[in-house]
């Protein structure tokens, strides 16, 4: 019997098992580094399976081998934490945790994971070794891979694959590229400082709203021409503030923004050319200022032979499941363990094809759960054709 037909063979006989999961994590989010609960209830669902997983130093997190100890090592990675934010889905399985949610659908990751880990352990033989990774904290940059490439997530591994949800494509339909598949994200917090004054005598101080506005115009404008525009290189301010009176320049102002790249050689660089620019918009100004850059993640690269392989994955799934794609401005966490290992991500499809295609990280965020099915095909395929294409 064939890695597809145990597939086929346990989602027939537990495809509901699997919606209960994802439903159960669904109601309980967690936020990264605080997955506890999640950790617990992946482990002891892996352990019902005659699993032995391995819990991450910190607590939250885990791995788990199976599979021929003298093979190649196959990781497929999920990530489990949730958003700070109130969900909006009205869902009856919605979040019971205020302020909290699984609006980016690491909730259906971690399920798909678990059916997976179902599904090969009912296999009767393993081509290649198969570790698990449950990963905590991707969305806090610069991520929870970070903590687990240290604890040993990728030693002996020799490729590592990952699914994300994507709800611009159709439940069935499973996209990947080779090359960069996400953006590189970085994000900056700029606190400017000025004598302040009264706003009829602006010549006898710092204006400092001004000096903000030139920044936040120059900024993004001045990046434009300094950096390949082939790179897809934006910067987007989020928040701006400063002032409580209309006739008073104030004496201090914020401002917060993200900058994102396709390019990882622009993103080697990005931060002392946004450190430059920014001196040079204000110093004509007399403004003093101070920058926080905090680096976020290099792009999601593909490597061409491990597409090569998700690509056999999910057409064997259906040859009309392959769809197109294009590199997002997104940030994934899941660069990190490429920068170490090769490996690829896809996109699943999980919109149900009818009504609005609700974006994720949104408090209306839901996924069609047909796509747990799909995603668990998709992954015991992996494992199949690394034997094949190695």
């Amino acid at each position: 019997m064939s890695l597809a037909d145990s597939a086929e063979s346990w989602l027939a006989a537990h495809f509901d098992d699997l919606v209960q999961w994802r439903r159960h994590i669904h109601r309980h989010p967690e936020l990264g580094r605080q997955e506890f609960a999640t950790t617990q209830f992946v482990a002891d669902r892996l352990v019902d399976t005659g699993l032995n997983p391995k819990v991450l130093p910190g607590g939250t997190g885990l791995t788990c081998d199976f599979g021929p100890e003298h093979a190649p090592r196959i990781a497929l990675r999920a990530d489990m934490d949730a958003l700070p934010m109130a969900e909006r889905t009205g869902a009856p399985y919605s979040s019971t945790v205020p302020n909290v949610a699984h609006a980016c659908g690491h909730d259906g990751h971690t399920a798909v994971l678990l059916g997976v880990a179902n599904a090969l352990a009912a296999a009767p033989e393993l081509p290649v070794g198969v570790r698990l990774l449950f990963q905590p904290a991707e969305e806090l940059m610069p991520g929870g891979a970070i903590d687990a490439i240290a604890a040993g997530a990728l030693t002996g591994v020799s490729r590592i694959f990952a699914l994300h949800c994507d709800p611009r494509l159709e439940v069935g339909r499973v996209a990947i590229i080779p090359g960069p598949i996400t953006s590189a994200a970085d994000s900056l917090e700029i606190t400017l400082h000025s004598p302040g004054g009264h706003t009829s005598r602006p010549h006898l101080t710092s204006d400092l709203v001004y000096g903000m506005g030139t920044v936040i115009t120059g900024l993004p404008g001045v990046l434009s021409r300094r950096i390949d525009p082939r790179h897809s290189t934006v910067m987007v301010w989020g928040a701006a503030n400063a002032g409580v009176a209309a006739n008073a320049i104030p004496q201090s102002g914020t401002l917060a923004g993200t900058v994102r790249t396709a390019s990882r050689e622009t993103w080697a660089g990005m931060e002392d050319l946004v450190r430059e620019i920014v001196s040079g918009l204000l110093t004509p100004l007399g403004i003093e200022h101070s920058l926080q850059y905090h680096r976020g993640v290099p792009p999601v690269v593909n490597e061409e032979r491990s597409t090569q392989i998700m690509t056999h994955a999910i057409e064997a799934v259906d040859p009309e499941a392959l769809a197109d794609t294009r590199q997002s401005g997104g940030g994934e966490d899941f660069s990190w363990y490429l920068e170490e290992v090769p490996g690829a991500m896809a996109r699943l499809g999980v919109w149900s094809g009818q009504g609005p295609q609700l974006d994720l990280h949104q408090p209306t965020f839901d996924l069609d759960e047909r796509a747990l099915a799909v995603g668990v095909r998709v992954l015991v395929n992996v494992i199949e054709q690394s034997a094949v294409l190695g």
